[in-house]
């Protein structure tokens, strides 16, 4: 239990995080919670669908091996079932109606897919493995989300652009998780400087994209005016 709950902390406190940062229009619980519930269910076609893809070439050794397995078998196979799972659960929703939104959902598919991982991890490797992982690959997890849900919120709300912005919104993951894993895969100790760098670099690009469309948010004008005139209020006093 306690190895559990270890695993799930980072992940907690990430969703948390998003959703307290969505402050001008929340989404609702159901919709939460179907979005990390997207992110569990997606972990069963991506295990086959890595498997299919690693037997298919057989035994890649050096850095070709690390490439493949980082930015196909990892990068593309997981980002795309993630990209899937928030086409069909929020690109036709009547609750997918600010640009942040799609960072909200996003990032929540993405920690229900990197809490199922990180489980499954820290059972079988230990807490050191699960310590490791709250500061690296859970967050790692939930930027990727992130990145792809700037650019879907958008692709949302600029229709001229739609296509370009959503073919952004998954590229941009696989490459972003491609290179994470690429670096970790080489087992090159002089890349390890390289990778504290790349994960300070998702760590600050994550937060930006946040701001940007925190800002832009259409809700924010009505929200700061009326919280200046009454002294706060909720969603429910909409």
């Amino acid at each position: 239990m306690e190895l559990i709950l270890i695993a799930l902390a980072p992940v907690i406190i990430i969703a948390f995080y998003i959703w307290f940062r969505d402050k001008y229009e929340r989404e609702p619980l159901n919709m939460l919670i179907y979005s990390l519930g997207a992110g569990i269910v997606i972990v069963i076609p991506i295990i086959f669908v890595e498997s299919l893809l690693s037997e298919l070439v057989g035994n890649l050794d050096g850095l070709t091996g690390a490439a493949y397995h980082a930015f196909v078998v990892a990068g593309f196979t997981e980002e795309l079932f993630k990209y899937l799972a928030l086409v069909l659960l929020i690109w036709k929703s009547v609750q997918f109606n600010d640009k942040y939104d799609g960072i909200v959902y996003a990032t929540f598919i993405s920690l229900g897919f990197a809490g199922t991982e990180n489980v499954l991890y820290v059972l079988q490797n230990g807490m050191t493995t699960g310590l490791m992982r709250a500061f690296t690959a859970v967050p790692a997890h939930a930027i990727f989300g992130i990145s792809m849900g700037y650019y879907f919120g958008m692709a949302r709300f600029y229709p001229k652009r739609e296509r370009k912005l959503k073919t952004k919104a998954l590229w941009i993951p696989v490459f972003l998780h491609g290179v994470y894993d690429f670096i970790l895969m080489t087992e090159f100790i002089w890349l390890w400087a390289v990778f504290i760098l790349f994960v300070i670099y998702l760590y600050v690009i994550g937060l930006k994209r946040m701001k940007v469309l925190e800002v832009q948010s259409y809700y924010r004008t009505d929200y700061e005016l009326l919280n200046r005139k009454f002294g706060g209020f909720s969603k429910g006093d909409r």
